[in-house]
């Protein structure tokens, strides 16, 4: 009697089956990893400019052209050499969570200027490139001339209208610095810009119930790829262990 060896039964290994799984698993959080926003910024992470400093343009989200926060540098140079009274422009990607751009403004408003004296004849105007919102904070001396009427308008008008239009954001921070260096200059203010009311701004920015739904519908989209990464290599490894039998 013949006899014949056992057969081998080819049944993928435990780790065959891991190797799958993190094969599957690692280009899906790769691709959600480069598809993420990038992360906040928190008010320590802007570099400080103390008063009397000749920084007057922070570009941290880089929207502003060489060109242009040159010319916005020159007029704010002039206008404290001439008055005293200082403006800085700020241009973030996001704020903090937890932050509004007010709630920001302030912060870093009172984290450059610590002292009274230090804020008295400071401006900060501030730009959350996500959401497209300006914050403004003015010290007491300058509040003199640039009123909250006039620092809202600049701020909600001056500001926001060129990018209702299309992004103009050299377009807006160059009108801002003309607004700003009039006023605070002792001069009439110019007002904010005309705005183009065929443009239909709403299309153009997410309403707060439409971001909540977006976010809702990646994070269902999110799970159910980890539950089918985590399912179909399993799936396929008892298929070929019973297969094999």
């Amino acid at each position: 009697m013949n006899s014949y060896p056992a057969q081998r039964m080819h049944t993928p290994s435990i780790q065959v089956c891991w190797s799958a799984l993190v094969g599957l698993v690692l280009p899906l959080f790769l691709v959600l990893g480069l598809a993420a926003p990038a992360e906040a910024v928190a008010v320590f992470q802007i570099p400080t400019v103390a008063a009397g400093e000749s920084t007057w343009v922070v570009d941290e989200a880089n929207i502003i052209s060489r060109i242009n926060e040159n010319k916005i540098s020159s007029r704010f140079s002039e206008l404290a050499a001439a008055t005293g009274n200082e403006v800085r422009l700020v241009t973030i990607h996001h704020f903090d969570y937890g932050d509004t751009i007010q709630t920001f403004t302030d912060k870093l408003f009172e984290r450059w200027y610590t002292t009274p004296d230090e804020q008295v004849n400071q401006t900060l105007l501030v730009l959350d490139e996500v959401t497209k919102t300006v914050g403004i904070r003015v010290g007491d001396r300058s509040a003199a001339l640039l009123t909250d009427d006039i620092a809202n308008s600049v701020a909600q008008e001056t500001v926001l209208f060129p990018l209702l239009e299309g992004d103009k954001y050299n377009q807006s921070f160059l009108a801002a610095s003309d607004r700003l260096g009039a006023v605070l200059g002792g001069k009439e203010d110019p007002g904010p810009p005309n705005f183009d009311d065929s443009f239909d701004s709403e299309s153009t920015f997410a309403s707060a119930e439409e971001t909540a739904e977006n976010r809702g519908n990646s994070t269902v989209i999110l799970v159910v790829l980890l539950v089918l990464a985590t399912v179909i290599p399993m799936a396929t490894y008892f298929w070929y262990a019973g297969f094999g039998n």
